[in-house]
């Protein structure tokens, strides 16, 4: 009796693919142990001129390539050869001429690339869409009790492993790869639908970012430590074709210890979206964010500083903070670093001496990100509510709000004080709404001072970041992610030594805002530009 994950045999192969990565070395290896190769078109010519012999498909059917391609493997004898269920179907297969296929190597026309390339046309669009592929693709998967599919170059070594250790492949293996093929189709009609459903009453980027049907494309890249308490479970699944530089690429390579938590991965995530608001190029940045809060942020020439008075800026919740790094962390930021309990470092990478440092430090995550992906316009940020979810362009705003600011006070800030509003500007946008952040700048070191976050009020905000601050207050900054709706705010953070405030204006109490602070001497602009964070 047959076992029940005996591995079954690949004695002929149907090889069809756009990305054609490794293909030639697997092909050669196949050939070497007996495999008969099927393949079409491109594939077959990549082949034949590595060397390695092949039967085309329209020899094999019998019914040659027409419609420049479009039609050459929609035949009764390749999804015959694909579908049979082993000598119960043999009969029937041979009616047509066909062969049984052991192994469909198959991967799609790039119509996802084609699209995001943003310079092809509606005609050459369409083209890409695949129809062979999928429909051997989901033939294989479907027959997966018998038939082995690779759709994602990655799975090559493993599934040619299995071969020369046993002349073919266990059925836990094709189940795994049947999954993957059924999901790897999906997300391409996925894409497909979501190109050709775009609302044609929308224009320009918008019409782009808001498909009528939209499909989300993710994989289970590891479970989680716990939820966001530990009394709930969690995993973290990697987007289809994450970009390099997000977090869902970041290397772990930490000294090992406790795996992430849900809330490290959103703390983290926080961190660093607020840290790459600063050009690694111009100053070395760093924040250190607390239940998705900034608590302390600051720019200066070198790491270490920026480090050390991000810190300062609040002590006691940098404890066992998340910090992100816009630069590679050297020894000496290193050696800073592990002054401080902390849960987790960010950054583009870690040099060998830094890792030799933290790495002492037995539960202290390192996640080595890259440097930023180049934006490509608008992104979507999305919120899960029941029974769907709510969509948004993400808030990429902040270059130039400042300087485009309109001044509504008698006293218009200095040099100085703009400088240091920029800074307190890029800051309030990735903290908690109410956000109310304090900051200077002396040209050379940018810092926050006092942070108030997630307030229902915006004088309490207020009340919060000066009590942050204390002293520090004095000749400091305000930036504030959205109006003041009375003058009871403006008038605390003049009171506590606030000079001079950015925010977006828009409420019926303006005019007594700005009499207010016009009474304090203190300059005011506003942006006309909200940065809401819920």
């Amino acid at each position: 009796m047959t076992e029940p994950n005996a591995p079954s045999r690949i004695q002929r192969a149907l090889v069809s693919v756009s990305d054609k990565t490794g293909l030639l070395d697997l092909a050669k290896k196949l050939h070497a142990r007996g495999v008969e190769l099927l393949s079409t078109g491109g594939t077959a010519k990549h082949l034949v001129e590595g060397g390695v012999p092949v039967i085309q498909v329209s020899e094999y059917t019998g019914s040659p390539e027409i419609m420049d391609g479009r039609v050459k493997t929609l035949h009764p004898r390749v999804h015959g050869g694909i579908l049979m269920r082993g000598d119960r179907d043999l009969a029937d297969l041979a009616k047509v001429g066909g062969k049984p296929i052991d192994l469909v190597i198959v991967n799609l026309y790039p119509f996802e690339q084609t699209v995001a390339k943003g310079t092809a046309t509606h005609e050459q669009i369409i083209e890409e869409i695949d129809i062979g592929g999928p429909s051997m693709v989901r033939s294989a998967a479907k027959s997966h009790p018998r038939v082995t599919v690779v759709v994602d170059p990655a799975d090559y070594g493993d599934v040619l492993a299995e071969i020369t250790a046993a002349g073919g492949t266990t059925l836990a293996t094709r189940a795994r790869l049947a999954a993957k093929a059924f999901a790897h189709t999906s997300a391409y009609d996925g894409a497909i639908a979501a190109y050709l459903s775009r609302d044609a009453a929308l224009e320009g980027s918008a019409k782009e970012l808001y498909p009528q049907y939209l499909t989300l494309s993710y994989e289970k890249a590891y479970s989680l430590r716990y939820g966001e308490n530990p009394h709930q479970n969690g995993a973290f699944y990697r987007q289809r074709g994450a970009a390099v530089g997000t977090l869902a690429l970041a290397e772990s390579i930490g000294a090992g210890g406790k795996e992430l938590s849900f809330n490290n991965f959103v703390d983290v995530q926080a961190a660093l979206e607020a840290v790459r608001e600063f050009d690694a190029g111009k100053l070395a940045g760093c924040v250190i964010v607390k239940h998705t809060n900034p608590c302390g942020t600051a720019t200066a020439p070198d790491l270490e500083t920026a480090y050390r008075i991000a810190r300062e800026a609040d002590p006691v919740s940098a404890f066992g903070g998340i910090v992100a790094l816009n630069r590679v962390v050297d020894v000496a930021t290193a050696k800073a670093l592990g002054e401080t309990f902390l849960e987790c470092i960010v950054a583009p990478s870690f040099s060998t001496g830094a890792l030799d440092v933290l790495r002492t430090k037995k539960n202290l995550r390192l996640l080595a990100v890259g440097e930023a992906p180049a934006q490509q316009g608008a992104l979507l940020d999305f919120r899960r509510i029941s029974g769907g979810l709510a969509a948004m362009s993400a808030d990429l705003g902040g270059d130039g709000e400042i300087e485009n600011a309109k001044v509504a006070t008698k006293r218009a800030p200095t040099e100085a004080e703009l400088r240091a509003l920029r800074f307190a500007w890029r800051v309030t946008k990735h903290v908690k709404s109410n956000a109310i952040v304090l900051a200077v700048d002396d040209g050379t070191v940018a810092r926050t001072v006092g942070v108030g976050a997630g307030q229902m009020s915006r004088v309490v905000s207020v009340e919060i970041a000066l009590k942050k601050a204390g002293d520090l207050a004095k000749g400091s900054v305000l930036g504030s992610d959205a109006f003041f709706p009375f003058p009871d705010g403006v008038e605390a953070a003049a009171q506590g030594g606030i000079t001079a405030i950015a925010q977006p204006g828009g409420s019926v109490k303006d005019a007594e805002v700005i009499a207010c602070c016009d009474r304090y001497g203190v300059a005011m602009i506003f942006t006309g530009i909200r940065h809401f964070r819920h």
